[in-house]
């Protein structure tokens, strides 16, 4: 077994092998690769937020000056730190630098509020939180004042901008819990030399979609291998290059934004990045204009608000050549058979998970599979089975449960054992509570999700 941080569950051994020996696992570090995108494409725009525009080499030296920041502020390798921020820049520079430190960033949606969060920090033991210091009203920095109180885990608090003089920490020191604050903008020192880590360690956090059963979310440890390997697949898939710009239009945490290919697989080919704070078409639609954009995913009901919007907005779609359309609930056919001819561009169907699975239809596909199914498995190593109640497989053509294994899905959720005894297969198989059936030429149509028995965090939650 290789060695995971405490309560994760790794891969076996003859699976390890088998994924190196295909060359998905590279050994590198999501860290490392940052450096070599910086050598590689270094005056190249690497991410673009509003006014602001970054190029990767100055992105790699944002990251090393905030990793040694966050050093100085006590940081150590292995620790987790909750972040919770918007689609800006810092978010993707935050990532980074914690992740070089050794870090594990624990990714959650701004919209969580102090019962999830709380979670999130009981359960992980994170030391750290970046966040805004409000955000649409919302008082974050108050929150993880009063989440510090709960104690005895949270002792950093980093927040986007300086806290509200009103607020009670708004002087960014230290509350009588012993937990100090610092405004994010101060976390910056002359680099030092990398801490040297291993890429089958977590890498980060991401959480499930949820359940009928507890509210609470689950946590999805990504290990450097799992998940470099799944941006850079999705990347060739897609055939992502250089002069490819990424609109980041859904939450940047997600994974369909963050690695389907998103933002991980943009960076790999030295790409651009484009981050938007909402996907409203006023919001997104000008920028898809203005920066020439030529890749996006989005959800259904993003994708119908956009077509109703464009004749109105008349904005220029010509540079966009794919749009991905994923999560919950299903895109209707009469909005997909729309978006070719009146974007100019191609749809690509996607259903995923956090916990790993990705299928995708291919670019050329024929227009009916891309219509009507949800692809195939990114991986020639993603196995499939589709089962009946008692856990015996069905004939092609036939619903069951899509159950799942590969280089990227994972083989348990952190520090749930009760959870992953029901979750998964005595043989891992992770059980994704998603009912589907399998087309004659291999392609998945997803219909649904089980009811009444078991469910998962899986729901199609990109």
């Amino acid at each position: 077994m290789t060695s995971m941080l405490d309560g994760c569950t790794p891969w076996p051994e003859e699976f390890v092998d088998r994924y190196w020996a295909a060359g998905h696992w590279r050994g590198n570090t999501l860290d490392n690769l940052l450096r070599g995108w910086a050598l590689q494409y270094g005056p190249r725009t690497a991410l673009v937020h509003g006014g602001t525009r970054i190029t990767y080499a100055n992105l790699n030296r944002r990251v090393g000056r905030m990793a040694a920041g966050f050093r100085l502020r006590g940081l150590r390798p292995g620790q987790r730190v909750v972040v919770q921020l918007p689609n800006v820049a810092e978010f993707v520079i935050t990532l980074f630098a914690l992740m070089r430190v050794g870090a594990v960033p624990v990714f959650c949606p701004v919209s969580h509020r102090e019962p999830e969060v709380s979670h999130l920090v009981r359960v992980t033991e994170a030391v750290g939180y970046v966040g805004p210091s409000t955000s649409q009203g919302f008082d974050h920095a108050a929150m993880a004042a009063a989440i510090a109180a709960q104690g005895p885990f949270l002792r950093r608090v980093f927040t986007l901008d300086a806290p509200d003089t009103a607020s009670s920490y708004g002087g960014l020191t230290t509350d009588p819990s012993g937990c100090h604050y610092f405004p994010l903008s101060s976390i910056d020192a002359p680099p030092d030399p990398a801490h040297a880590q291993s890429a089958d360690q977590v890498a980060f956090f991401l959480l499930s979609g949820g359940t009928t059963e507890a509210p609470a979310p689950k946590l999805i440890p990504r290990t450097h291998n799992d998940y470099a390997y799944q941006a850079r697949a999705a990347a060739e898939l897609v055939s992502l290059a250089e002069d490819d710009v990424y609109l980041a239009a859904l939450p940047a945490e997600f994974n369909f934004t963050f690695g389907c290919p998103g933002i991980v697989g943009t960076f790999s080919v030295g790409g651009t990045v484009v981050l938007v704070e909402s996907p409203d078409p006023a919001a997104c639609l000008p920028v898809i204009e203005r920066e020439r954009v030529t890749i996006t995913s989005v959800v259904p009901s993003v994708a119908q608000a956009w077509l109703n919007e464009l004749p109105a907005a008349q904005a220029d779609l010509s540079r966009l050549r794919l749009v991905q359309i994923g999560g919950a609930p299903p895109l209707h056919r009469a909005t997909a058979e729309r978006i070719g001819p009146e974007w100019g561009c191609r749809l690509q169907q996607v259903f995923g998970m956090a916990e790993g699975l990705l299928t995708l239809t291919r670019p050329a596909d024929p227009d009916e599979t891309v219509l009507t199914t949800k692809g195939r498995p990114l991986s020639p190593d993603d196995e499939i089975r589709i089962v009946d109640v008692d856990g015996k497989d069905v004939p092609d053509g036939e619903v069951g449960e899509l159950l799942t294994r590969g280089p990227y899905t994972l083989r348990g959720y952190y520090r749930a054992p009760d959870h992953n005894a029901r979750s998964f297969t005595t043989d891992g198989y992770f059980r994704t509570g998603n009912l589907a059936r399998r087309t004659p030429d291999g392609n998945l149509v997803v219909s649904g999700r089980l009811t009444g028995g078991l469910t998962t965090g899986g729901a199609g939650h990109m």
